[in-house]
Protein backbone atom coordinates (compact mmCIF):
# COMPACT_ATOMS: atom_id res chain seq x y z
CA UNK A 1 0.00 0.00 0.00
CA UNK A 2 2.94 2.29 0.61
CA UNK A 3 4.35 2.12 -2.81
CA UNK A 4 0.98 2.43 -3.91
CA UNK A 5 0.52 5.19 -2.39
CA UNK A 6 3.75 6.59 -3.49
CA UNK A 7 3.50 5.90 -6.91
CA UNK A 8 -0.03 8.22 -6.98
CA UNK A 9 1.67 10.79 -5.14
CA UNK A 10 4.15 11.05 -8.03
CA UNK A 11 2.35 11.37 -11.17
CA UNK A 12 -1.31 11.16 -9.97
CA UNK A 13 -1.31 14.08 -7.03
CA UNK A 14 0.92 16.83 -10.07
CA UNK A 15 -1.91 16.02 -12.73
CA UNK A 16 -4.75 16.59 -10.24
CA UNK A 17 -3.06 20.01 -9.14
CA UNK A 18 -2.56 21.02 -12.57
CA UNK A 19 -6.18 20.22 -13.70
CA UNK A 20 -7.50 22.21 -10.47
CA UNK A 21 -5.45 25.11 -11.07
CA UNK A 22 -5.71 25.45 -14.79
CA UNK A 23 -7.22 28.49 -14.85
CA UNK A 24 -9.76 27.65 -18.27
CA UNK A 25 -11.64 24.83 -16.25
CA UNK A 26 -11.50 26.65 -13.11
CA UNK A 27 -13.52 29.24 -14.78
CA UNK A 28 -15.57 26.46 -16.35
CA UNK A 29 -16.40 25.01 -12.80
CA UNK A 30 -17.08 28.34 -11.65
CA UNK A 31 -19.58 29.04 -14.69
CA UNK A 32 -21.83 25.95 -13.81
CA UNK A 33 -21.55 26.83 -10.61
CA UNK A 34 -23.30 30.34 -11.19
CA UNK A 35 -25.55 28.96 -13.09
CA UNK A 36 -27.20 27.43 -9.84
CA UNK A 37 -29.11 30.19 -8.51
CA UNK A 38 -31.15 29.79 -11.50
CA UNK A 39 -31.19 26.12 -12.34
CA UNK A 40 -31.64 25.61 -8.76
CA UNK A 41 -35.05 27.70 -8.90
CA UNK A 42 -36.11 25.81 -11.86
CA UNK A 43 -35.50 22.50 -10.33
CA UNK A 44 -38.09 23.55 -7.70
CA UNK A 45 -40.32 24.62 -9.86
CA UNK A 46 -39.87 21.24 -12.16
CA UNK A 47 -40.54 19.22 -8.52
CA UNK A 48 -43.13 21.08 -7.38
CA UNK A 49 -45.12 20.17 -10.56
CA UNK A 50 -43.71 16.14 -10.13
CA UNK A 51 -45.17 16.42 -6.77
CA UNK A 52 -48.85 17.37 -6.97
CA UNK A 53 -49.27 16.97 -10.90
CA UNK A 54 -47.53 13.74 -11.91
CA UNK A 55 -47.01 11.74 -8.56
CA UNK A 56 -50.97 11.10 -7.91
CA UNK A 57 -51.41 10.08 -11.17
CA UNK A 58 -49.88 6.97 -10.05
CA UNK A 59 -51.87 5.96 -7.44
CA UNK A 60 -55.10 8.04 -8.45
CA UNK A 61 -56.68 7.27 -12.45
CA UNK A 62 -58.98 10.26 -12.20
CA UNK A 63 -56.27 12.49 -11.30
CA UNK A 64 -55.99 14.06 -14.70
CA UNK A 65 -59.26 14.19 -15.29
CA UNK A 66 -59.68 16.40 -12.28
CA UNK A 67 -56.79 18.62 -13.30
CA UNK A 68 -58.76 19.09 -16.70
CA UNK A 69 -62.05 19.78 -15.08
CA UNK A 70 -60.46 22.72 -13.13
CA UNK A 71 -62.54 23.05 -10.63
CA UNK A 72 -61.79 23.18 -6.19
CA UNK A 73 -58.83 22.11 -5.08
CA UNK A 74 -57.74 20.97 -8.62
CA UNK A 75 -58.47 24.96 -9.94
CA UNK A 76 -55.61 25.85 -7.19
CA UNK A 77 -53.29 22.94 -7.95
CA UNK A 78 -53.84 24.33 -11.35
CA UNK A 79 -52.66 28.00 -10.54
CA UNK A 80 -49.71 26.71 -8.29
CA UNK A 81 -49.01 24.61 -11.55
CA UNK A 82 -48.97 27.43 -13.93
CA UNK A 83 -47.20 29.70 -11.65
CA UNK A 84 -43.95 27.06 -11.51
CA UNK A 85 -44.23 27.40 -15.67
CA UNK A 86 -43.37 30.86 -15.84
CA UNK A 87 -40.46 30.19 -12.95
CA UNK A 88 -39.15 26.99 -15.44
CA UNK A 89 -39.37 29.49 -18.93
CA UNK A 90 -36.69 32.00 -17.04
CA UNK A 91 -34.71 29.01 -15.61
CA UNK A 92 -34.61 25.79 -16.72
CA UNK A 93 -36.07 26.71 -20.39
CA UNK A 94 -33.17 29.01 -21.28
CA UNK A 95 -30.26 27.45 -19.23
CA UNK A 96 -27.86 27.83 -22.11
CA UNK A 97 -28.22 31.18 -22.33
CA UNK A 98 -27.70 31.74 -18.32
CA UNK A 99 -24.63 29.51 -18.98
CA UNK A 100 -23.02 31.42 -21.92
CA UNK A 101 -23.08 34.79 -19.44
CA UNK A 102 -21.69 32.93 -16.82
CA UNK A 103 -19.10 31.32 -19.05
CA UNK A 104 -18.11 34.47 -20.96
CA UNK A 105 -17.83 36.58 -17.28
CA UNK A 106 -15.67 33.37 -15.10
CA UNK A 107 -13.24 33.45 -18.34
CA UNK A 108 -12.66 36.78 -18.74
CA UNK A 109 -12.47 36.91 -14.77
CA UNK A 110 -9.66 34.20 -15.10
CA UNK A 111 -7.91 36.64 -17.42
CA UNK A 112 -8.29 39.46 -14.98
CA UNK A 113 -10.79 41.78 -17.50
CA UNK A 114 -13.64 43.23 -17.42
CA UNK A 115 -15.86 40.48 -16.39
CA UNK A 116 -19.20 42.27 -17.74
CA UNK A 117 -17.96 42.39 -20.68
CA UNK A 118 -17.03 38.85 -21.22
CA UNK A 119 -20.09 37.36 -19.92
CA UNK A 120 -22.00 39.95 -22.54
CA UNK A 121 -19.43 38.68 -25.19
CA UNK A 122 -20.44 35.25 -24.19
CA UNK A 123 -23.92 35.68 -24.32
CA UNK A 124 -23.95 37.70 -27.82
CA UNK A 125 -21.75 34.28 -29.00
CA UNK A 126 -25.05 32.02 -28.37
CA UNK A 127 -27.59 34.32 -29.53
CA UNK A 128 -25.77 35.29 -32.89
CA UNK A 129 -26.04 31.78 -33.73
CA UNK A 130 -28.89 30.08 -33.29
CA UNK A 131 -32.29 29.70 -34.94
CA UNK A 132 -34.27 32.81 -35.51
CA UNK A 133 -36.96 31.58 -37.92
CA UNK A 134 -39.32 28.53 -37.97
CA UNK A 135 -40.82 26.82 -40.74
CA UNK A 136 -43.37 23.32 -40.72
CA UNK A 137 -44.77 21.35 -43.70
CA UNK A 138 -48.03 19.73 -43.35
CA UNK A 139 -48.38 16.94 -46.25
CA UNK A 140 -51.96 17.05 -47.34
CA UNK A 141 -53.77 17.30 -50.54
CA UNK A 142 -54.57 21.16 -50.95
CA UNK A 143 -57.73 22.32 -52.96
CA UNK A 144 -56.28 24.65 -55.49
CA UNK A 145 -58.71 26.95 -54.36
CA UNK A 146 -58.00 26.86 -51.49
CA UNK A 147 -53.95 26.97 -51.99
CA UNK A 148 -54.83 30.18 -54.18
CA UNK A 149 -56.70 32.11 -51.44
CA UNK A 150 -53.94 31.01 -49.05
CA UNK A 151 -50.82 31.72 -51.65
CA UNK A 152 -52.72 35.13 -52.04
CA UNK A 153 -51.86 36.59 -48.76
CA UNK A 154 -49.67 38.76 -47.46
CA UNK A 155 -46.04 38.16 -47.80
CA UNK A 156 -45.31 38.05 -44.36
CA UNK A 157 -48.36 36.11 -43.19
CA UNK A 158 -46.39 33.14 -42.71
CA UNK A 159 -48.58 30.97 -44.71
CA UNK A 160 -47.91 29.16 -48.57
CA UNK A 161 -49.47 26.31 -49.60
CA UNK A 162 -49.14 23.84 -52.58
CA UNK A 163 -50.85 21.02 -54.14
CA UNK A 164 -49.16 18.54 -52.03
CA UNK A 165 -49.37 20.78 -48.34
CA UNK A 166 -49.57 23.55 -46.14
CA UNK A 167 -45.96 25.06 -45.05
CA UNK A 168 -46.02 27.68 -42.11
CA UNK A 169 -42.96 29.87 -41.56
CA UNK A 170 -41.96 32.71 -39.58
CA UNK A 171 -38.72 34.88 -38.50
CA UNK A 172 -38.08 36.23 -35.35
CA UNK A 173 -38.98 32.89 -33.22
CA UNK A 174 -36.10 32.37 -30.87
CA UNK A 175 -35.92 28.33 -30.90
CA UNK A 176 -36.30 27.12 -26.89
CA UNK A 177 -33.92 24.06 -27.83
CA UNK A 178 -31.39 25.91 -28.80
CA UNK A 179 -31.55 28.03 -25.58
CA UNK A 180 -31.44 25.25 -23.26
CA UNK A 181 -29.29 22.49 -21.72
CA UNK A 182 -28.49 21.29 -25.69
CA UNK A 183 -26.36 24.94 -26.06
CA UNK A 184 -23.72 23.82 -23.42
CA UNK A 185 -20.99 22.08 -25.88
CA UNK A 186 -21.60 25.34 -28.43
CA UNK A 187 -21.35 27.35 -25.62
CA UNK A 188 -17.92 26.17 -24.10
CA UNK A 189 -16.25 25.54 -27.51
CA UNK A 190 -17.65 29.08 -28.75
CA UNK A 191 -17.77 30.89 -26.08
CA UNK A 192 -14.05 30.05 -25.27
CA UNK A 193 -13.11 31.25 -28.90
CA UNK A 194 -14.98 34.91 -28.56
CA UNK A 195 -14.11 35.12 -25.00
CA UNK A 196 -10.50 34.41 -25.15
CA UNK A 197 -9.94 36.62 -28.05
CA UNK A 198 -11.66 39.19 -26.15
CA UNK A 199 -9.47 38.68 -23.02
CA UNK A 200 -6.00 38.67 -25.09
CA UNK A 201 -7.33 42.10 -27.28
CA UNK A 202 -8.04 43.47 -23.84
CA UNK A 203 -4.83 42.27 -22.66
CA UNK A 204 -2.72 43.45 -25.74
CA UNK A 205 -4.22 46.81 -24.88
CA UNK A 206 -5.95 47.17 -28.20
CA UNK A 207 -8.85 49.68 -26.91
CA UNK A 208 -10.59 53.02 -27.48
CA UNK A 209 -8.49 55.32 -24.80
CA UNK A 210 -10.71 57.86 -22.72
CA UNK A 211 -9.36 60.82 -21.03
CA UNK A 212 -8.58 60.83 -17.82
CA UNK A 213 -12.01 62.69 -16.95
CA UNK A 214 -14.36 60.29 -18.12
CA UNK A 215 -16.37 58.25 -15.17
CA UNK A 216 -14.46 55.21 -15.00
CA UNK A 217 -17.60 53.13 -15.83
CA UNK A 218 -17.75 55.22 -19.13
CA UNK A 219 -14.23 54.66 -19.88
CA UNK A 220 -14.68 50.83 -18.91
CA UNK A 221 -17.33 50.67 -21.41
CA UNK A 222 -15.35 51.96 -24.32
CA UNK A 223 -12.56 50.32 -23.50
CA UNK A 224 -14.34 46.77 -24.37
CA UNK A 225 -15.92 47.97 -27.46
CA UNK A 226 -13.30 47.27 -29.84
CA UNK A 227 -12.23 43.61 -28.48
CA UNK A 228 -15.73 42.96 -28.09
CA UNK A 229 -16.41 43.70 -31.71
CA UNK A 230 -13.49 41.85 -33.06
CA UNK A 231 -14.55 38.49 -31.03
CA UNK A 232 -17.91 38.66 -32.38
CA UNK A 233 -16.96 39.28 -35.78
CA UNK A 234 -14.73 36.41 -35.78
CA UNK A 235 -17.52 34.26 -34.50
CA UNK A 236 -19.98 35.79 -37.17
CA UNK A 237 -17.43 34.98 -39.93
CA UNK A 238 -17.37 31.18 -38.44
CA UNK A 239 -20.92 31.39 -38.33
CA UNK A 240 -21.12 32.11 -41.57
CA UNK A 241 -18.71 29.91 -43.41
CA UNK A 242 -20.14 27.21 -41.47
CA UNK A 243 -23.45 27.90 -43.07
CA UNK A 244 -22.06 28.26 -46.84
CA UNK A 245 -19.90 24.77 -46.25
CA UNK A 246 -23.28 23.01 -44.83
CA UNK A 247 -25.98 24.19 -47.64
CA UNK A 248 -27.21 26.57 -44.17
CA UNK A 249 -26.83 24.28 -41.31
CA UNK A 250 -26.13 26.16 -38.12
CA UNK A 251 -23.13 25.39 -35.57
CA UNK A 252 -24.79 24.59 -32.53
CA UNK A 253 -26.86 21.88 -34.55
CA UNK A 254 -23.69 20.35 -35.91
CA UNK A 255 -21.99 20.54 -32.28
CA UNK A 256 -25.47 18.85 -30.95
CA UNK A 257 -24.81 15.92 -33.92
CA UNK A 258 -21.34 15.46 -33.78
CA UNK A 259 -20.07 16.28 -30.23
CA UNK A 260 -22.41 16.72 -27.77
CA UNK A 261 -24.61 13.50 -28.35
CA UNK A 262 -21.65 10.98 -29.55
CA UNK A 263 -20.08 12.70 -25.79
CA UNK A 264 -23.69 11.95 -24.05
CA UNK A 265 -23.94 8.85 -25.21
CA UNK A 266 -20.65 7.54 -24.15
CA UNK A 267 -21.50 8.44 -20.67
CA UNK A 268 -24.09 6.07 -20.37
CA UNK A 269 -22.05 2.86 -20.09
CA UNK A 270 -21.28 1.58 -17.44
CA UNK A 271 -17.28 2.08 -18.34
CA UNK A 272 -17.64 5.68 -18.53
CA UNK A 273 -19.38 5.98 -15.35
CA UNK A 274 -16.87 4.07 -12.93
CA UNK A 275 -13.88 5.45 -14.48
CA UNK A 276 -15.19 9.15 -13.52
CA UNK A 277 -16.27 7.53 -9.89
CA UNK A 278 -12.59 6.04 -9.61
CA UNK A 279 -10.84 9.61 -10.61
CA UNK A 280 -13.03 11.32 -7.63
CA UNK A 281 -12.38 9.29 -5.00
CA UNK A 282 -8.23 8.98 -6.17
CA UNK A 283 -8.34 12.90 -6.13
CA UNK A 284 -10.23 13.00 -2.73
CA UNK A 285 -7.76 10.49 -1.09
CA UNK A 286 -5.03 13.34 -1.73
CA UNK A 287 -7.09 16.02 -0.32
CA UNK A 288 -8.41 17.71 -3.33
CA UNK A 289 -11.66 18.15 -4.02
CA UNK A 290 -12.85 15.35 -6.72
CA UNK A 291 -16.22 16.46 -7.68
CA UNK A 292 -14.49 20.29 -8.42
CA UNK A 293 -11.39 18.70 -9.96
CA UNK A 294 -13.74 17.41 -12.45
CA UNK A 295 -17.08 19.54 -12.46
CA UNK A 296 -16.09 20.25 -16.12
CA UNK A 297 -17.01 16.69 -17.04
CA UNK A 298 -19.10 16.08 -14.59
CA UNK A 299 -21.42 19.20 -15.67
CA UNK A 300 -20.45 19.44 -18.92
CA UNK A 301 -21.58 15.61 -19.74
CA UNK A 302 -23.63 14.91 -17.03
CA UNK A 303 -25.02 17.79 -16.04
CA UNK A 304 -26.07 18.64 -19.41
CA UNK A 305 -27.94 14.93 -19.65
CA UNK A 306 -29.76 15.96 -16.31
CA UNK A 307 -30.89 19.39 -17.91
CA UNK A 308 -32.69 17.74 -20.82
CA UNK A 309 -34.19 15.22 -18.51
CA UNK A 310 -35.58 18.42 -16.48
CA UNK A 311 -36.53 19.44 -19.53
CA UNK A 312 -38.46 16.84 -21.27
CA UNK A 313 -39.83 15.66 -17.71
CA UNK A 314 -41.72 19.37 -17.81
CA UNK A 315 -42.32 19.84 -21.48
CA UNK A 316 -43.53 16.56 -22.27
CA UNK A 317 -42.47 14.43 -24.78
CA UNK A 318 -44.93 12.95 -27.58
CA UNK A 319 -48.04 13.41 -25.61
CA UNK A 320 -46.42 12.12 -22.35
CA UNK A 321 -45.55 14.04 -19.31
CA UNK A 322 -43.17 13.49 -16.17
CA UNK A 323 -41.26 10.00 -15.78
CA UNK A 324 -43.06 8.76 -18.67
CA UNK A 325 -42.27 11.14 -21.09
CA UNK A 326 -38.64 10.85 -20.26
CA UNK A 327 -38.25 7.13 -20.60
CA UNK A 328 -39.97 7.39 -23.74
CA UNK A 329 -37.02 10.00 -24.73
CA UNK A 330 -34.38 7.56 -23.20
CA UNK A 331 -35.23 4.87 -26.06
CA UNK A 332 -35.59 6.94 -28.75
CA UNK A 333 -32.06 8.32 -27.72
CA UNK A 334 -33.19 12.00 -26.70
CA UNK A 335 -32.66 11.46 -23.17
CA UNK A 336 -30.27 9.82 -20.75
CA UNK A 337 -30.92 6.98 -18.48
CA UNK A 338 -27.34 8.19 -15.99
CA UNK A 339 -27.03 11.83 -15.23
CA UNK A 340 -24.99 14.45 -12.60
CA UNK A 341 -27.75 13.67 -9.88
CA UNK A 342 -27.66 9.70 -9.87
CA UNK A 343 -24.14 9.57 -8.64
CA UNK A 344 -25.64 11.45 -5.13
CA UNK A 345 -28.84 9.68 -5.48
CA UNK A 346 -27.13 5.64 -5.48
CA UNK A 347 -23.66 6.51 -4.49
CA UNK A 348 -22.09 9.74 -3.03
CA UNK A 349 -24.89 9.50 0.39
CA UNK A 350 -23.11 11.54 2.80
CA UNK A 351 -20.56 12.71 0.20
CA UNK A 352 -18.19 11.42 -2.24
CA UNK A 353 -17.14 7.53 -0.95
CA UNK A 354 -20.64 7.08 0.94
CA UNK A 355 -19.34 8.37 3.97
CA UNK A 356 -22.38 8.78 5.79
CA UNK A 357 -22.32 5.15 6.03
CA UNK A 358 -18.63 4.78 7.05
CA UNK A 359 -19.79 7.21 9.84
CA UNK A 360 -22.11 4.86 10.84
CA UNK A 361 -19.83 2.03 11.13
CA UNK A 362 -17.63 4.10 13.42
CA UNK A 363 -20.44 4.73 15.68
CA UNK A 364 -21.58 0.85 15.96
CA UNK A 365 -18.17 -1.01 15.90
CA UNK A 366 -15.13 1.02 16.57
CA UNK A 367 -13.52 0.64 19.86
CA UNK A 368 -11.01 3.73 19.38
CA UNK A 369 -11.94 6.65 20.94
CA UNK A 370 -10.51 9.18 18.36
CA UNK A 371 -12.71 7.51 15.41
CA UNK A 372 -15.62 7.99 18.09
CA UNK A 373 -15.26 11.38 18.56
CA UNK A 374 -14.56 12.06 14.50
CA UNK A 375 -17.90 9.75 13.84
CA UNK A 376 -20.19 11.61 16.08
CA UNK A 377 -18.74 14.83 15.04
CA UNK A 378 -19.05 14.11 11.85
CA UNK A 379 -22.41 12.73 11.93
CA UNK A 380 -24.40 15.64 11.76
CA UNK A 381 -22.62 17.20 8.74
CA UNK A 382 -22.77 14.02 6.71
CA UNK A 383 -26.88 13.31 7.23
CA UNK A 384 -26.12 16.57 4.86
CA UNK A 385 -23.73 15.09 2.26
CA UNK A 386 -21.06 17.75 4.05
CA UNK A 387 -17.87 15.02 4.56
CA UNK A 388 -14.96 17.01 5.01
CA UNK A 389 -15.20 16.56 8.88
CA UNK A 390 -14.71 12.91 8.58
CA UNK A 391 -12.41 13.38 5.22
CA UNK A 392 -9.99 15.56 7.01
CA UNK A 393 -10.82 14.73 10.76
CA UNK A 394 -10.40 10.81 10.87
CA UNK A 395 -8.76 10.83 8.44
CA UNK A 396 -9.57 9.58 5.16
CA UNK A 397 -7.15 11.62 3.52
CA UNK A 398 -3.87 9.40 2.81
CA UNK A 399 -4.91 6.93 5.50
CA UNK A 400 -3.84 3.74 3.78
CA UNK A 401 -6.64 0.95 5.48
CA UNK A 402 -8.87 3.34 4.71
CA UNK A 403 -8.37 3.77 0.58
CA UNK A 404 -9.58 0.37 -0.30
CA UNK A 405 -13.35 1.00 1.20
CA UNK A 406 -13.18 4.46 -0.36
CA UNK A 407 -12.10 3.08 -3.84
CA UNK A 408 -14.73 0.16 -3.95
CA UNK A 409 -17.60 1.17 -1.78
CA UNK A 410 -18.76 4.01 -4.46
CA UNK A 411 -17.85 1.66 -7.23
CA UNK A 412 -20.10 -0.90 -6.22
CA UNK A 413 -22.69 1.45 -4.76
CA UNK A 414 -22.91 3.18 -8.66
CA UNK A 415 -22.63 0.03 -10.06
CA UNK A 416 -25.50 -1.06 -7.95
CA UNK A 417 -27.32 2.18 -9.37
CA UNK A 418 -26.76 2.06 -12.72
CA UNK A 419 -28.15 -1.38 -13.04
CA UNK A 420 -31.09 -0.52 -11.34
CA UNK A 421 -31.47 1.93 -13.42
CA UNK A 422 -30.52 0.51 -16.56
CA UNK A 423 -32.98 -2.13 -16.02
CA UNK A 424 -36.32 -0.05 -15.04
CA UNK A 425 -35.96 -0.61 -10.83
CA UNK A 426 -35.97 2.53 -10.63
CA UNK A 427 -36.77 5.94 -12.79
CA UNK A 428 -34.16 7.82 -14.22
CA UNK A 429 -33.17 10.98 -12.32
CA UNK A 430 -35.11 13.78 -13.77
CA UNK A 431 -34.92 16.40 -11.24
CA UNK A 432 -32.19 18.57 -10.22
CA UNK A 433 -31.98 18.62 -5.64
CA UNK A 434 -29.90 20.43 -4.14
CA UNK A 435 -26.76 17.96 -2.71
CA UNK A 436 -27.54 18.85 1.10
CA UNK A 437 -30.74 16.94 1.06
CA UNK A 438 -30.49 14.19 2.90
CA UNK A 439 -29.87 10.55 1.32
CA UNK A 440 -32.82 8.44 0.80
CA UNK A 441 -34.84 11.64 0.47
CA UNK A 442 -32.48 12.84 -2.45
CA UNK A 443 -33.15 9.89 -4.05
CA UNK A 444 -36.82 9.97 -3.87
CA UNK A 445 -37.03 13.68 -4.89
CA UNK A 446 -34.64 13.50 -7.97
CA UNK A 447 -36.76 10.25 -9.28
CA UNK A 448 -39.68 12.40 -9.68
CA UNK A 449 -40.96 11.14 -6.17
CA UNK A 450 -39.90 7.35 -7.61
CA UNK A 451 -41.08 5.75 -4.17
CA UNK A 452 -38.51 3.09 -5.82
CA UNK A 453 -35.63 4.87 -5.48
CA UNK A 454 -35.42 5.27 -2.06
CA UNK A 455 -34.95 1.28 -1.76
CA UNK A 456 -32.26 1.21 -4.31
CA UNK A 457 -30.30 4.05 -2.24
CA UNK A 458 -30.66 2.21 1.26
CA UNK A 459 -29.61 -1.58 -0.71
CA UNK A 460 -26.70 0.67 -2.06
CA UNK A 461 -25.84 1.89 1.24
CA UNK A 462 -26.42 -1.68 3.28
CA UNK A 463 -24.11 -3.26 0.89
CA UNK A 464 -21.77 -0.16 1.42
CA UNK A 465 -21.80 -0.54 5.16
CA UNK A 466 -20.66 -4.25 4.65
CA UNK A 467 -17.60 -3.21 2.63
CA UNK A 468 -16.35 -0.27 5.41
CA UNK A 469 -17.18 -2.13 8.25
CA UNK A 470 -14.61 -4.89 8.17
CA UNK A 471 -11.89 -2.08 7.32
CA UNK A 472 -13.18 -0.02 10.62
CA UNK A 473 -13.04 -3.39 13.08
CA UNK A 474 -9.36 -3.69 11.49
CA UNK A 475 -8.57 -0.38 12.55
CA UNK A 476 -9.51 -0.81 15.98
CA UNK A 477 -6.18 -3.15 16.38
CA UNK A 478 -4.04 -0.31 14.84
CA UNK A 479 -2.70 2.53 16.97
CA UNK A 480 -3.20 5.90 15.76
CA UNK A 481 0.96 6.22 15.77
CA UNK A 482 0.60 3.16 12.44
CA UNK A 483 -1.02 5.85 10.25
CA UNK A 484 1.49 8.30 10.78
Amino acid sequence: MDGLTAWMEKYILPVAGKIGAQKHLVALRDAFIGTMPATMAGSIAVMINAIIRDLPQQFFSDYAANLAADKGIFAVINVIIGINGFVWNGTLAIAGLIFAFSWGYNLARAYKVNDLAGGIVGLATLIQGIAFAYSNTLETAVPKELMNTINAGTADSGWSATAGGLTAGGWGWLKLDHLNGNAYFTVMIMGAISVIIFCKLMLANITIKMPDSVPPAVSKAFAAILPATIALYVIAIINFVVGKLTNGQLIIDLVQKYIAEPFLGLSQGLGAVLIVTIFVQIFWFFGIHGPNVLAPVLEGIWGQAQLINIDIFQKGYKGLTGTPAVLKAIDDGKAYMWVRGSFDAFAWFGGSGGTIVLIIAILLFSKRADYLTVGKLSLGPGIFNINEPIMFGLPIVLNAIMFIPFLVAPVVATTIGWLATYFGLVAPVSQQVTWVVPPVLLSFLATGADWRAPIVTIVCMVVTFLIWTPFVIAANRMKPTDFE
